[in-house]
């Protein structure tokens, strides 16, 4: 018993350091911008911050405007919403000698002078990349992540690292050291997960170009949330080198890292900035396609591909709407557009992604959490991780006539032989095969989506890990895919919502429904998808749809 109080009080030191050192990068940014407003008061931060990013990054390469400024506009207003929402973990005081140095150089990148903001997880030298375990605190990387460098080297200044939920498999935004990050639209809301402190600072104007994951929506859901755009391009399109997944290894569900911003055309000169030589030098696994041009600027109408429902999770009022609308508008604008049937979603959720991101039997999820004080807000898939095998058999078998426990089902026959891993693998390659034959036969270009939304309320994604089937269909399949803001939460979505059942009729459908209410005003996403490796299409869908 002394030996564990001792270890426990051991963490909450580090937990107590680690708020403090956050506590002192916060007032660093003050002090820093307070110096600059003193040497400079007739700076306007206002027209600064309203310029978008393809504007503001002109201005900055032509010497119309000093990086300085920009810097510090960014700086000041990153503040403030870090006060507001919890949403930065860190400051990164090398930014301020960076943009010293980039004063001085010749070279001006894509990206010259552009403030950055990069998620907890992606390495950045120096700094700990902790996904919100205690245990990885004071372990700072050893060098930048490849997309990192690439950036530094196009001229962008990472200057903050933003907060994530423990062990980033979750679609909220809290842990243990940091605690909770909020929605910059609606404090009672969640930003998203898991890379929410980013959807929060984006969101919330204190960052013009962010960075995050995606591996179930992770990048998708703080956008949606937030009300801004993002792209998770094809796994591989972008450099994982130097970025920390939850679950290490695990290879059925792809991740991928990407970018958000407030349009999509901030997007797109990202993409053109990432997609470099640099990129696939420092990675020479990353395939050599630079950014194509042509596709993205095509004016040819497309065939696009609509469902408004994945019958599994029942959209809510508003999202069926925003679908809707949108279809409407699109044809409206001459594009051509065709009803496409999802099939067997359920079956993808259970075997797929739940089967295949624990198919150790949740172990290496499990060893994440070895140590920690706390386990977790991600509730009964976390017990039932942890619990025995022969209770979670019993379980299996109470809860075969019932839907409530259905999507842990899966959890009870744990691999126990690589053949069935492979198996699963090659189940996951049929799928997709069959999915692009669907979509060949419709002739499509590319693809409309629902997107689970509007922002739920804090303490609710925990609970509704299955409403990520939206999502996480398109990181089994591995299609690049975006998210664009189109509509608002109205009266009559909330008055329609009364009546909302879901598809099942059980605990998890009235917690959403719960979960939605009181949302009027709150932004509403659709996702647009392409195959793979045409992000360049997907981004031009993604700005026919914000152009509407």
């Amino acid at each position: 018993l002394l030996l564990r109080w001792r270890r426990r009080r051991r963490l909450w030191r580090k937990v107590k350091e680690a708020r403090q050192r956050q506590e002192r990068s916060l007032v660093q940014m003050e002090m820093a911008v307070r110096r600059f407003r003193e040497q400079h008061p007739s700076v306007n931060v206002i027209s600064i911050l309203s310029l978008p990013l393809p504007e503001l990054s002109k201005k900055l390469r032509d010497g119309s405007l000093s990086p300085e400024y920009v810097f510090y506009a960014y700086v000041g207003k990153a503040l403030q919403i870090a006060t507001e929402t919890n949403c930065i973990t860190e400051y990164l005081q090398e930014s301020e000698t960076q943009l010293q140095k980039a004063k001085l150089t010749g070279k001006l990148g894509l990206l010259y002078g552009v403030p950055v903001s990069i998620k907890d997880s992606i390495d950045c030298q120096g700094h700990d990349s902790t996904l919100g375990f205690i245990k990885n605190l004071n372990k700072p990387a050893a060098e930048d992540s490849v997309v990192v460098q690439v950036l530094r080297r196009q001229g962008a200044i990472p200057f903050v690292k933003t907060n994530v939920p423990q062990s980033l498999i979750s679609y909220d935004c809290k842990n243990l050291i940091f605690g909770q990050t909020f929605n910059p639209l609606l404090y009672t809301r969640s930003p998203g997960g898991s890379s929410g402190g980013e959807g929060a600072l984006v969101g919330g104007g204190g960052s013009i170009l962010g960075f995050g994951t995606d591996v179930g929506g992770s990048l998708r859901f703080p956008a949606a949330f937030c009300g801004i755009c993002a792209l998770k391009p094809t796994g591989n399109r972008l450099s994982k080198k130097g970025i920390i997944s939850g679950v290490l290894g695990q290879k059925a569900v792809a991740a991928g890292v990407g970018p958000m911003a407030k349009d999509v055309e901030s997007l797109v000169l990202c993409m053109r900035a990432l997609l470099c030589e640099d990129m696939f030098h420092l990675d020479s696994t990353v395939p050599p396609l630079p950014f194509n041009e042509e596709v993205y600027s095509s004016t040819q109408p497309l065939r696009i591909g609509y469902y408004e429902t994945d019958f599994f999770t029942m959209p809510s009022p508003a999202m069926r709407r925003a679908v809707r609308e949108t279809k409407q508008l699109l044809e409206d604008a001459g594009h051509t557009l065709v009803p496409f049937e999802l099939m067997n979603v359920d079956y993808m959720i259970f075997n797929f992604c739940v089967r295949g991101m624990f198919a150790d039997g949740a172990a290496s999820f499990l060893k994440g959490f070895k140590g920690e004080l706390e386990k977790s807000s991600m509730g009964l898939l976390f017990w039932l991780a942890k619990s025995p095998n022969w209770l979670k058999t019993v379980l299996s078998w109470i809860a075969k006539p019932f839907h409530l426990l259905m999507p842990f089902i899966s959890f009870v026959s744990f691999f126990s032989a690589v053949d069935e891993v492979w198996s699963l693998h090659h189940e996951i390659e049929e799928f997709c095969y069959q999915f692009i034959a669907q979509w060949k036969a419709l002739n499509l270009d590319v693809m409309l989506c629902p997107m689970l939304g509007p922002a739920l309320s804090i303490g609710y994604p925990g609970k509704l890990s299955v409403a990520v089937s939206y999502t996480m269909l398109y990181n089994v399949l591995d299609f690049p895919a975006g998210v664009v803001p189109v509509t608002m939460v109205t009266d009559e979505d909330e008055e329609e919502l009364k009546s909302y059942q879901g598809y099942f009729r059980d605990w998890w459908d009235r917690t959403l429904a719960k979960a939605f209410r009181g949302s009027v005003g709150l932004p509403v996403a659709v996702q647009c998808v392409a195959l793979p490796w045409q992000e360049e299409l997907c981004l031009r869908f993604m700005k026919e749809v914000e152009t509407l």
